[in-house]
């Protein structure tokens, strides 16, 4: 369904076998916790217990003296003087003055078995002073709240704000005040959302040795291991060209393995025990207590509407917590907020908040979640008001090509409309619904990014095709690199080879994240294989003795570009990578950008779910997710992108969430408390691509793989509003929120 006349490919938009997946399957590929070195030592960390108390003391002597242990480090062993940035990341990863959160850590010890240095780590004593604390955001900017870090707000927070809030920001367009008195109905909500985890399967693990000389290695799983070398030598104060990191395979990341927790304590063991290489692999408890989950968010969402469904105004104030870090996603909320509609006045304000948390990281859309909770249930309750068909009032109000954004900058080519009518025509909203079974609706958005690529190809003597990426393949990266530069360079799939390289073998590449990968990467391995069709047209001009410009690439051979070229029979590529030695030596092509034409990103979702009135237990029933992909390079892989923000949107909508208790220590940091969906908890998910082709992208790339857990969690609530007349406002709707508010309606 594409607003284009559709082009045929050969190869893109095909469903191939991944080409890692055989090493997947049959247990080769190498993950985090699987790579190992001679003489290698093992890390275990020692971790507050406190939610906020004052270090007084640390004694690790009867640590060292344990057989077997070679290095403790505590913060002392890190540099100090650190500024801005740098200095959050070195606190995070290694408390100084203060443990600031349940699961801080205090210090590390390194053993030659895991065994010898978790038993050294319990020998590790560490005198508190137990502070006040505050985990929820609305009570972090009370009067009487803890301050948790005096003087950690940034110029844009105004004089005389709570002190626990670190950033503030403000903007919008258009008269507020006269869009409000133009509507017929004006409704003002409050909605809260609890924090969660990214759920990836495969916990933080690393490899790293450094030497007294500054050199050093690490082999790390990660969204980004350029990221990773930046972090790890700025809180080391190390030089980045001295450091090599290399990506394992990874088992998830979702946002929250684009930064750094504890793969510094790996190399500052390893310096410390002379350059032996240290191994760091965290239990889940140490995953949910102290790496990043999302932020939790208060938010206040105001809108005009009139008889018809036209949106005349719209205001948000959001209170986002990022921990006891700067760094709530606050700002991408608000810009998303109300991305998906024209509105002609609009006003966004949000606070970033500290809290006695783990540093919040990136989830998949950070902020967006959240956001389109807000607006898109208070949408919902504006429609059952004024009796409007939800699909319908999205339609009328839709952003489409050229429309100025909520946020700013003016929309492209963008295919929310094409999203939504593709979704008002399908067979799921025909079903027919039972006694307590509702049918909800809502529609999502995100930005895409570009960010810093490099990429290399190089063509073979066989004429097969080498791709050198930064970008960690983490959703089927490498299928889609080998599709389009096969599609290019117009040889087989199973000819490209891509490879994910270590940070010395290219330039700084971003982390797959932002949903930049497929886009970004892909657009530069299709410059750098035009680079090679260029170079491969002249060396074939040059045999013939003819002008390299009367030369054209064909179906993977040059030939003369027209009859006034010259006769001469293709010459493939095979043909001439056999004689590149002795015509030039090696075929290869480069690129290396910040690309632009990022396209921007719609789906909506249609859910119908079953509420039990005596428990409150909700069951999807169905599913469906329509979203924008620009151009579907490998279908099967766009669809798990789809199919994975849905269940995972599930989950954050009826279960998942953060649970403190008044000691502010997590109370469910095991997976058998901390609930991700399972199989038995999902239906089949349909899905339906549309493709509006980017034209950013030679082949019409939108990143997908983020938008898709932006609906479920107001579509989800909608449902439930619809199925039992209860409108929840909070997060997650556990059975017994559900049931407390069907029991709330009397």
């Amino acid at each position: 369904m594409a607003k284009d006349e559709y082009k045929e490919f050969r190869l893109v938009g095909t469903r191939p076998d991944r080409p890692d997946g055989l090493d997947k399957v049959t247990g080769r590929a190498r993950y985090g916790a699987d790579i190992a070195a001679p003489g290698m030592l093992w890390a275990a960390v020692v971790r507050s217990p406190h939610a906020h108390a004052r270090i007084v003391r640390i004694d690790t002597s009867k640590a060292e003296a344990l057989p077997g242990v070679k290095a403790v480090i505590t913060r002392a062993d890190f540099p100090e003087g650190l500024t801005g940035e740098a200095w959050n990341m070195q606190e995070n990863t290694m408390a100084g003055e203060r443990a600031l959160y349940d699961g801080h850590a205090v210090a590390a010890v390194a053993a030659i078995s895991a065994l010898i240095a978790q038993d050294a780590a319990r020998l590790v004593e560490v005198e508190y002073e137990i502070l006040p604390h505050v985990t929820d955001v609305d009570e972090a900017i009370k009067p009487d709240a803890p301050v948790i870090r005096a003087g950690a707000a940034d110029a844009t927070v105004p004089e005389g704000m709570p002190p626990n809030v670190v950033r503030y920001m403000e903007f919008g367009h258009g008269d507020l005040d006269a869009g409000f008195a133009a509507a017929d109905l004006v409704m003002e909500k409050t909605y809260k959302t609890e924090a969660t985890h990214q759920g990836y399967i495969e916990p933080h693990a690393c490899l790293g040795q450094l030497g007294s000389d500054g050199k050093g290695e690490m082999w790390v799983c990660t969204q980004g291991h350029w990221y990773i070398r930046k972090m790890c030598t700025d809180v080391l104060g190390l030089d980045p060209a001295q450091l090599r990191v290399t990506p394992s395979e990874i088992g998830g990341g979702f946002g929250g393995k684009t930064t750094i927790f504890m793969e510094p304590l790996s190399l500052a063991l390893s310096r410390k025990a002379g350059g032996r290489p240290v191994k760091v692999v965290m239990s889940r408890a140490e995953v949910l207590r102290a790496t990043g989950p999302t932020a939790s968010a208060s938010m206040d969402v105001k809108i005009g509407m009139k008889k018809d469904g036209t949106m005349t105004a719209g205001k948000v104030v959001f209170r986002m917590q990022g921990g006891a870090f700067p760094g709530a996603p606050v700002d991408m909320a608000l810009y998303c907020a109300f991305a998906a509609y024209k509105v002609p006045a609009l006003h966004h304000e949000g606070f970033d908040v500290l809290a006695n948390r783990p540093r919040a990281a990136a989830y998949r859309a950070p902020g967006s979640p959240m956001a389109a909770y807000a607006v898109e249930s208070l949408v919902d309750e504006m429609c059952k008001e004024l009796n409007l068909d939800p699909i319908d009032t999205r339609l009328k109000n839709a952003v489409r090509d050229g429309d100025q954004s909520s946020y700013g900058p003016k929309f492209g080519s963008i295919g929310l409309v094409e999203v939504l009518e593709a979704m008002k025509a399908h067979p799921n909203l025909q079903a027919p619904l039972g006694p307590n079974q509702g049918r909800g609706v809502a529609s999502g958005f995100w930005f895409n990014h570009g960010g810093d690529t490099s990429v290399s190809m190089a063509i073979s003597e066989d004429g097969t095709a080498q791709v050198s990426i930064g970008t960690p393949d983490i959703g089927g990266l490498r299928a889609s690199i080998a599709l389009m530069t096969a599609e290019t360079l117009g040889i087989a799939y199973d000819d490209v080879r891509v490879n994910v390289v270590e940070t010395g073998a290219l330039g700084v590449n971003e982390p797959t994240h932002g949903s930049r990968a497929t886009f970004a990467s892909g657009k530069a391995a299709v410059i750098a294989a035009r680079q090679a069709i260029t170079e491969m047209c002249r060396r074939a001009a040059a045999e013939w003795g003819i002008d390299a410009e009367a030369v054209e690439w064909v179906d993977g051979a040059a030939q003369p570009a027209g009859p006034n070229a010259g006769k001469f029979p293709p010459m493939t590529i095979k043909e001439i990578a056999a004689k590149m030695s002795s015509t030039g030596g090696p075929i290869a092509g480069h690129h290396e950008s910040v690309p632009d034409g990022v396209g921007a990103s719609f789906g909506a979702h249609v859910v119908d779910v079953e509420v039990d009135p005596e428990t409150g237990r909700t069951t999807i029933l169905r599913y469906l997710v329509v979203q924008d992909a620009g151009r579907a390079i490998h279908p099967s892989y766009v669809e798990g992108q789809y199919q994975g923000g849905a269940a995972q949107g599930i989950g954050w909508a009826l279960n998942e969430g953060y649970i403190y208790g008044d000691d502010g220590r997590l109370q469910n940091p095991v997976f058998l408390d901390y609930r991700v969906p399972v199989a038995s908890d999902l239906p089949m998910i349909d899905t339906v691509i549309v493709e509006v082709p980017n034209p950013g992208h030679p082949y019409g790339v939108r990143g997908v793989g983020e938008t898709g857990i932006t609906p479920p969690l107001p579509a989800i609530a909608n449902a439930i509003h619809a199925a039992t007349g209860a409108r929840l406002r909070s997060l997650p709707m556990n059975p017994p929120s559900v049931l407390a508010a069907i029991k709330a309606l009397g």
